[in-house]
């Protein structure tokens, strides 16, 4: 069930981790003028949501192309593909 993102998904991506890129830049940049542990904390906390964010697009991709893909093409694979999901899902959840 291994699966690549489609373009279409992966422009998306790539725009939303150019903008997490700024945003870890910019906690570099807070870091170095001493700003606010609040400040800094805050940053760092729109960071993760916004990884989070992307994560959570990967996983709907897997869902609605790859498992359910998989399953049209052979039910009789529904339980590994399931698996294999559930899988994918415990390894981001860690």
């Amino acid at each position: 069930m291994k699966s690549k993102i489609q373009f279409e998904d992966q422009e998306n991506l790539l725009k939303r981790i150019n903008k997490i890129l700024g945003q870890i830049q910019g906690i570099k940049k807070m870091i170095e003028e001493e700003r606010t542990c609040n400040q800094i904390l805050s940053q760092i906390t729109a960071v993760k949501s916004a990884l989070d964010g992307v994560a959570m697009i990967i996983l709907e991709n897997e869902a609605s192309r790859c498992f359910q893909t998989v399953v049209d093409k052979n039910p009789a694979n529904k339980d590994l593909a399931l698996k294999e999901f559930i899988t994918l899902i415990r390894k981001y959840s860690k």
